[in-house]
């Protein structure tokens, strides 16, 4: 084997395979990049083996589950964060198993180590009054405080995720009746969102005042900082988590500890549910690939639940009124619930 597999595959794992043949998305890729980074970091420090010399032949499952080990106890990753870097592994090890055969044994030894069995968490969200008191913090007197408004407003009222919101460009937006939303999902996967005529008029203010609705600035990100640069993932929730703590300093107990952007899909989402929208229409909305996945905001709707079984209540039981004197001892009080039986 060449000196150098591991770069030459390495090269063309990312530059070919995943955009080219998989058709991964830029977002997926860059996931599978820090994977690999901290992968190089682990190499160096632990294994000292520098980064131009790492050949195929060292990546086995001693190393690989040296590596896990590694970051969950010097990282302090997550089980979650775990098995988004043992993904990225996987993913590479299948396109060696076709592209460098000769260590096939030790590719299926690679691939046969198990995902982390995680808690499932049950979705942070926030009330309608949650929402509006969060929406009510920007200063619109400030062209900031304006993109803040029509931003967080768009990624609640879409459900979006940040980094779809991050990814909007003007062209994506529809402002003539009805309006809609063009969104890029997980996966290249597009959808169309109908936004609503409050969501429509702040949008179209917000576009007209930053020179967004002229036809050369289609390809312009929506939303961007004052680089004129699009918005990061990071930066949304740096916006976000300032307007939570106004309002929280209004409001302490109105908003969950937790809340990021990513509650507020989940309320948008929880909020449908529980305005009677169908599940298939909140999982296109969403962006779901399949409506298994959206039934976890039916789950978590307890009022919902209860209403149910309040309305398919039948009374069985008989009716049993308390019977109780002052005056008598324990034995007659058991005796008197004795003769009610």
């Amino acid at each position: 084997m060449k000196h150098n597999d591991f770069a030459y595959h390495f090269s063309n794992f990312f530059n070919k395979y995943l955009p080219g043949e998989r058709g991964f998305s830029t977002n997926t890729i860059s996931s599978y990049e820090d994977a690999f980074c901290l992968l190089l970091t682990f190499m160096n420090d632990t294994e000292y083996i520098k980064a131009e010399r790492l050949r195929l032949e060292d990546i086995t499952r001693p190393m690989v589950e040296n590596f896990l080990d590694w970051l969950e106890s010097e990282r302090s990753c997550s089980p979650q964060t775990r098995n988004v870097r043992l993904a990225a592994l996987h993913s590479f090890v299948k396109y060696l198993q076709y592209e460098a055969p000769r260590n096939m044994d030790e590719w299926h030894k690679i691939l046969a180590i198990p995902f982390k069995k995680t808690a499932k968490t049950t979705p942070c969200y926030a009330s309608t009054d949650g929402i509006k008191l969060i929406l009510s913090q920007p200063d619109t007197a400030t062209r900031n405080g304006k993109r803040d408004l029509t931003m967080l407003s768009l990624l609640y009222d879409a459900g979006a995720r940040v980094q779809e919101v991050c990814d909007l460009t003007v062209d994506m937006v529809r402002l003539s009746s009805p309006s809609t939303l063009k969104i890029i999902g997980k996966g290249n996967k597009a959808r169309i969102v109908p936004l609503m005529k409050e969501m429509s008029d702040i949008l179209e203010i917000y576009m007209r005042e930053n020179n967004l609705t002229n036809p050369e600035a289609g390809s312009y990100p929506l939303f961007a900082n004052s680089r004129g640069n699009k918005l990061t993932r990071s930066g949304v929730a740096y916006v976000l988590n300032k307007y939570i703590t106004s309002a929280r300093s209004t409001s302490q107990e109105i908003i969950p500890e937790g809340f990021s952007c990513h509650s507020m899909r989940h309320s948008k989402a929880m909020h449908l549910l529980q305005s009677d929208v169908p599940l298939i229409y909140i999982r296109d909305i969403l962006g779901h690939s399949s409506v298994v996945t959206t039934e976890v905001y039916a789950r978590v709707d307890g009022k919902r639940k209860r209403e149910a079984i309040e309305a398919a209540y039948q009374k069985t039981s008989p009716n049993i009124e308390a019977v109780w004197h002052s005056n008598n001892s324990i034995r007659d009080f058991i005796a008197d619930i004795r003769r009610i039986k």
